[in-house]
């Protein structure tokens, strides 16, 4: 996968826009990218060990890092900060984000857990 065009960091925080070359931006909340964050905190060791995250609505992007000529690091405010986000994790979030935001809307309601 291509590196983006661009990532933008929208004002409050609370958004990243990330622009493929040849694609539509893509808008991604800074919740969805905590919650499906890639590291081994939240998605384990394997499927059976993915943790579903609750209480991440005000959540925000306090920073984002580049990691070699592939990622980047992104830091949340609650101080997250060990997923790395590949072009192509990043490219996949924007072409699944529906469905993996209605996934995990319904995992939390499944468990009786809340947005915050």
């Amino acid at each position: 996968m291509t590196a983006p065009k661009e990532l933008r960091v929208s004002k409050d925080r609370r958004l990243l826009t990330v622009t493929f070359p040849g694609h539509a931006p893509f808008e991604l909340p800074a919740e969805l990218l905590r919650v499906l964050s890639p590291s081994a905190e939240v998605q384990g060791h394997s499927p059976e060990q993915r943790v579903t995250v609750p209480g991440k609505r005000d959540v925000a992007i306090s920073r984002i890092e580049p990691v070699g000529n592939y990622a980047v690091r992104i830091v949340f405010d609650d101080l997250h900060d060990t997923g790395i986000f590949t072009w192509t994790y990043l490219h996949t979030l924007g072409r699944e984000k529906d469905a993996r935001w209605q996934s995990y809307l319904d995992e939390l309601e499944q468990k009786g857990l809340s947005r915050g």
